[in-house]
């Protein structure tokens, strides 16, 4: 997800502590599951912010394991949340929720621009949705937003765990092209990190970013010219 952060206030504390709570609930109903049979429909989603009070969400479908582009589709409205570390989720969910119910062809696992469990309360945008949708999720994230690792080599499909201080495995972290910087990949909700890392790497095509996630990307940038 690309985040627009501009300066705001603090947020009002009753609000914090209501969508800490609503997120820990959450978490609860987060399952950590391979996937029952080999997905024939793969989803990519990203959202983005136009402009401070808007923002943009948008799905591809693809097959699988061919990748060739179904559908796609975008939903925009106005932001009702401001800026809150930590909970970014509850600002992008429900646009994202509207954009997915457009999908005429609904896919059997999600990819979403941003992260899974790899959050500091296990909870990142990808669980959120795939709680909110009871869809099996993962994140694949451009940067690391909690954990540790060590750099993965330097050559395409090299792997290292990102953990977090206890050594608990948080996802794994993916260099998707020789020499870039690398993805952070994690389970969402009914996906185990083995899935999330081997759909993240069936989906490379010579780019950095997979393609679910970079034809949203893509195809954000083309929506965003019909708004103008």
């Amino acid at each position: 997800m690309a985040y627009y952060r501009p300066y705001t206030p603090p947020a009002d504390p009753r609000i914090v502590r209501d969508l800490t709570q609503q997120q820990e609930e959450l978490r609860t109903r987060v399952r950590l599951e391979p996937l029952s049979q080999e997905p024939r429909f793969i989803a990519g989603c990203d959202s983005s912010f136009p402009t401070p009070e808007t923002i943009l969400s948008v799905f591809v479908v693809l097959k699988f394991p061919s990748l060739e582009l179904v559908e796609k589709v975008y939903q925009t409205s106005t932001v009702e949340l401001p800026y809150i570390p930590g909970l970014l989720s509850f600002r992008e969910a429900p646009n994202v929720l509207r954009a997915y119910q457009q999908l005429h062809q609904k896919p059997d696992i999600i990819m979403v621009d941003g992260h899974g469990i790899a959050h500091p309360r296990r909870m990142g945008i990808a669980a959120h949705i795939g709680v909110m949708l009871d869809m099996p999720t993962f994140g694949v994230a451009k940067q690391k937003l909690t954990g540790v690792y060590q750099d993965p080599d330097v050559a395409k499909g090299s792997l290292s765990p990102l953990t977090d201080k206890s050594g608990d495995l948080l996802g794994e972290v993916i260099r998707s092209k020789d020499k870039v910087n690398p993805l952070f990949v994690s389970p969402g909700h009914r996906c185990d990190q083995a899935t999330a890392t081997r759909l993240t790497l069936a989906c490379l095509r010579g780019y950095k970013l997979p393609e679910p996630t970079r034809l949203a990307d893509h195809w954000a940038e083309e929506f965003k010219k019909e708004l103008r």
